[in-house]
């Protein structure tokens, strides 16, 4: 059953499109023991189920930006710790079977039905109920129409109506009693359309029909010869025929399961619809079919992307804002030293007035005097600024004391704005490791760093373990294995725990980024090994999007870490260096999926 792979809904689906899919799932999972589950998100489970021959991952999420329901062949990071939700569905559903998956009515509600062992071997059925409703999507176990618990719980201070609550009876969303495009023939659908109260075509079209979304309601319009936007008080009973026969043949095929996979990519590779049928109406954009519509669902999936990270946002703007700072200390700092350079005029002007004393008047405010320094004839004196309250002796020990203090200010902004600028360079590499980011553990690894140096301040001491995150493996295209650092706990691992000393050490120079080391293992390291590793020191650094960015590389031996060094943070000396233009598609040729 390897087409299963893949399988799946989002939340840019209508019902009328998710009932094939559903009939899809199905065949796909019934029969199946849960093996396990688990809980990698707050929205989200992945419960795995074992089939004669095979092991199938379902991944459920009632992310409110994400909802969706997939068969996957990936494996989604999982917490130390469940969630008190997880640990729920462990003991009332692992080792269950799932008897069937319906769609309810044609909504995006989805009944996964497990039946399970219970006391004294009676077995009964468990229900998973999925909805699929974009912000009030959620996952609900409920047993005999009782709610067990939910994903989320639903107060009556969020909703007076409909409460989701461990308990209470299980009652489905409003808006059931309306018709059912499947069940219902197109004339009685198209009456019932022009029955709405005023509005336009395309909502009437969406009020009149369960499971009906705006894809589907602009379709019907489109293939009726009627703008969407029309209002259904500007069409009468001529129009009945055309909206009927518009509905028969969008709802025709898919009750004889005659479907016609679909996705619509518009331009910069957006996802714009998927469905069960051709939408004509988005001909103009590129149009994508597929066997069955859990390879549909699969394709868009992959256009959508990874979900935002919550965490990695926060420590995103956290480094943002710690690097402005840094930065504006630092134009303070350079200001100040600029000032401070005046050290060397004061001294002259000191040893110009001791050297003249007796020639100095007193009570004015400047005078010009012979300069001892001047090595020019012609300019032989200086103007001097002078207090006129004081002697000249007086005078000359003024401009020492100044000399002394912006000497001494000179080398304390020196050493301010060198720790400065390491700071700076710090946090850019932690901003650039966290760019690269995928898993929670990697984050994770970034805020416990932001923590112990300083940066983030904790009041809870207590550290919940997480597994710790792996640096990245590639292999160059002549079999070199190379190995990548994503952040510095990482970097500081490749460089001086797993790399040997004729391994091959690669750095962008001058710019925050990984280490790259290329495994040597008893053989020369071609050129061209050299030359891919340097596209992933481009690649997983600050300078992904510029050209001709300089790679340095040298023997892992001659890269040393200075003692009480930040972390990451290494020199080297024996290197050469070689220029590349980082190349997404030359890269994942060469990455090895973890």
């Amino acid at each position: 059953m390897s087409e299963a792979k893949g399988m799946g809904i989002t939340m840019n689906i209508d019902g009328l499109s998710l009932a094939p899919l559903v009939g899809e799932l199905n065949t796909a999972l019934s029969g199946g023991r849960i093996d396990k589950v688990f809980q990698p998100d707050s929205y989200s489970l992945l419960i795995w189920v074992r089939q004669p021959g095979e092991n199938l991952r379902l991944l459920i999420s009632a992310n409110p930006e994400r909802p969706k329901l997939l068969i996957t062949a990936l494996a989604p990071e999982n917490p130390a710790v469940p969630p008190n939700f997880c640990m729920l569905l462990r003991k009332h559903l692992e080792d269950g079977r799932i008897a069937s998956i319906e769609q309810h009515n044609l909504d995006r509600i989805i009944n996964i039905n497990i039946d399970v062992r219970g006391e004294h071997g009676i077995i009964v059925t468990k229900r998973l109920v999925i909805e699929i409703m974009g912000k009030h999507s959620n996952i609900i176990l409920t047993q005999d129409n009782v709610i067990i618990d939910a994903i989320k719980r639903v107060s009556a201070s969020v909703s007076r109506h409909r409460q989701v609550l461990p308990g209470k009876d299980y009652v489905y969303p409003p808006g059931q009693d309306r018709l059912n495009i499947l069940t219902s023939e197109p004339s009685q659908f198209a009456a019932q359309v022009l029955s709405v109260p005023a509005g336009s075509l395309s909502k009437a079209i969406i009020a009149a029909g369960i499971g009906i979304g705006p894809l589907t309601a602009r379709e019907i319009a489109w293939r009726g010869g009627f703008s969407p936007d029309i209002s259904v008080a500007d069409l009468d009973t001529a129009d009945l025929a055309a909206l009927t026969e518009a509905i028969a043949s969008i709802a025709a095929p898919l009750r004889d399961n005659v479907i016609n996979p679909t996705v619509v990519i518009a331009a910069q590779d957006h996802p714009l619809a998927i469905a069960a049928f051709l939408p004509e109406h988005l001909r103009q954009h590129n149009i994508y079919h597929f066997p069955n519509m859990s390879a549909a669902v699969e394709f868009f999936d992959k256009f959508r992307g990874r979900p935002a990270s919550p965490e990695k946002d926060l420590l995103g703007k956290l480094l943002m804002a710690e690097i402005g700072k840094l930065s504006r200390k630092q134009a303070i700092l350079a200001e100040e030293f600029a000032q401070a350079e005046n050290a060397d005029y004061l001294r002259k002007c000191a040893d110009i007035l001791m050297a003249n004393l007796y020639i100095v008047t007193g009570g004015v405010s400047e005078q010009a005097l012979p300069d001892i320094y001047s090595e020019d004839p012609e300019a032989h004196e200086m103007v001097i600024s002078l207090d006129p309250a004081l002697s000249p002796l007086e005078n000359a020990q003024l401009y020492y004391t100044k000399y002394n203090k912006a000497k001494r200010s000179q080398e304390h902004l020196t050493v301010q704005l060198k720790e400065c600028q390491e700071d700076i360079t710090y946090l850019e590499s932690i901003a650039v490791a966290l760019s690269h980011t995928d898993t929670a553990a990697e984050i994770n690894e970034i805020k416990q760093e932001l923590i112990t140096a300083g940066y983030i301040k904790i009041t809870d001491k207590r550290r919940l373990p997480v597994a710790q995150s792996l640096p990245q493996s590639a292999k160059t295209s002549d079999g070199f294995n190379v190995i990548i650092g994503k952040n510095n706990r990482q970097n500081d691992i490749v460089t001086f725990k797993q790399a040997q000393p004729d391994d091959i050490w690669l750095h962008t120079k001058d710019i925050p980024g990984s280490h790259v080391i290329i495994r040597a293992e008893h053989r020369n390291i071609t050129a061209q090994a050299i030359n891919e590793a340097a596209q992933l020191a481009a690649y997983f650094s600050k300078g992904r999007q510029s050209a001709n960015v300089p790679v340095d590389y040298t023997k892992r031996r001659y890269v040393r870490k200075p003692s009480g060094a930040k972390p990451g943070f290494v020199i080297y000396d024996h290197q050469n260096t070689v220029y590349v233009t980082p190349d997404e598609s030359i890269v994942k040729n060469l990455l090895i999926p973890q």
